[in-house]
């Protein structure tokens, strides 16, 4: 959002962020525990029809990232702070979940790895770092880039993605203001605009929430349209405890005339669940 500022003498637009507008709830700290949670329920309730609202564009960014998957290409997400832990969290979790290969789907956090438990000192003021992360890992044409970004305006997002666009890789954008340099920088930009925060400008909230929500999208539908679920089950997930492996039994269990034992032992066996349907089927 922006607006015209005008004095006798010039008028200049100024960057409207409306996550860092004043909250709409006054005086939190002489409210109770029950009425600091439902004010903060209330708001986060407003967040899915925010995401709603966004699909059609969730939706062309996803048919240009399963296209540069199935050509070779990987997925990157770049951000600071929340939206870079955010990020690193939704590629950390796409092996085990679908059993791909780490490095298909990567997340980058400005000030590197120690950054996503403690916070790194101006790491998002570098406007050069996030293309020089980006090129530790050979990013080239095949693949996409997204920017993370609730403010739409972290100098290390930024400078990734104008370099992006001078090397002909494909963007992407999740923030959560309007007109942003950020979404004006991306090819495919989702703006999810969920208004001020409860605590005024604690993006790790609303805005936090809103793009996991567009995360969780992004990789899901990616990954059922390349193949990595059937029905509506995990058949590629990584079998790395007891838990998961007690899930892959009772998938195959309910796919397949198999007691649970021998489920079980054809499972180890193969390694995953479809290659146990496979072997089932012969």
């Amino acid at each position: 959002m922006s607006r015209v500022i005008e004095t006798p003498f010039f008028c200049f637009f100024v960057y409207m962020k409306t996550t860092e507008e004043s909250s709409n709830h006054q005086d939190l700290e002489n409210k109770t525990v029950l009425e600091l949670l439902d004010g903060i329920n209330r708001e986060d309730c407003t967040v899915a029809n925010a995401v709603n609202s966004c699909i059609p564009f969730i939706g062309k960014l996803c048919e240009v990232i399963i296209d540069k998957l199935e050509n070779g290409g990987r997925l990157f997400y770049i951000g600071s702070g929340t939206s870079g832990r955010l990020g690193v969290l939704d590629a950390s979790e796409c092996p085990p979940t679908y059993g791909v290969p780490h490095g298909l789907v990567v997340g980058i956090i400005a000030g590197g790895d120690g950054a996503i438990r403690m916070a790194v000192e101006n790491a998002e003021d570098d406007t050069e770092q996030g293309w020089k992360d980006l090129e530790d890992f050979k990013i080239n044409s095949t693949d996409v880039v997204i920017g993370l970004s609730a403010s739409g305006s972290t100098p290390y997002v930024n400078g990734a993605l104008e370099k992006c666009k001078e090397n002909n890789i494909v963007t992407g954008a999740i923030v959560c203001n309007s007109g942003s340099s950020i979404e004006k920088l991306s090819d495919y930009p989702i703006a999810v605009i969920v208004g001020p925060e409860y605590v005024t400008g604690s993006t790790r909230m609303k805005s936090g929430t809103a793009q996991k929500l567009v995360l969780n999208m992004i990789t899901t539908t990616v990954m059922i349209r390349r193949g990595h679920v059937i029905g509506n089950k995990m058949v590629d997930m990584q079998l790395s405890n007891a838990k998961l492996v007690d899930r892959g039994v009772k998938i195959i269990c309910s796919q397949r005339v198999v007691d649970y034992e021998e489920a079980k032992r054809i499972l180890l066996q193969e390694g995953s669940v479809r290659l146990a349907l496979n072997y089932l089927d012969k």
